[in-house]
């Protein structure tokens, strides 16, 4: 099932339900349009402002920078290896599934039915606002390290197709 959008207020909702570790990861995909799970597989002695992150689905490497106030949070619950651990073994990261149920959890509680809500959410909440701000569907392409400029444009314009499919 595709991820469905929000817009950052609705989704800001959502995130405060969230257990903390799960709303901060939701956080910084949403802040540096990473995938859920490369965000879980960040190592806490890589940390710092800006960073290069080698995704997971793609094998392409990202430079990221996060604001400062998200950073000092992330160091502030960071494990000894994963800045998301394991609940069950700090030597592995969380799972994107805990996340996602957490996530699901949320929306059910809130009684979002009409829009299947996700963590690849916040990855499209991240898009359509560098859309808004550059205007450049070319430069978001660049930011999410998309090959094809057509899933690029699904990214950058999920608040237009998701307002055209409440339409119907």
């Amino acid at each position: 099932m595709r991820a469905g959008f929000m817009e950052a207020d609705e989704f800001e909702h959502l995130l405060a339900a969230l257990m903390p570790p799960n709303r901060l990861a939701c956080e910084v995909s949403a802040c540096t349009g990473l995938r859920i799970s490369d965000v879980l597989n960040l190592r806490t002695t890589k940390l710092s402002e800006r960073f290069s992150v080698r995704e997971l689905k793609t094998g392409k490497t990202k430079r990221v920078r996060l604001p400062r106030a998200l950073l000092d949070r992330l160091l502030a619950q960071a494990g000894r290896i994963y800045v998301f651990e394991n609940r069950l073994d700090y030597r592995k990261p969380r799972t994107r599934q805990a996340v996602y149920k957490d996530l699901r959890r949320a929306a059910k509680l809130f009684r979002v039915k009409d829009i299947h809500i996700s963590p690849h959410s916040a990855r499209k909440l991240y898009a359509v606002s560098e859309y808004r701000r550059t205007g450049s569907i070319e430069r978001v392409k660049e930011l999410l390290n998309h090959e094809d400029e057509a899933v690029t444009i699904l990214y950058a314009m999920a608040d237009q197709l998701e307002l055209r499919r409440r339409k119907k």
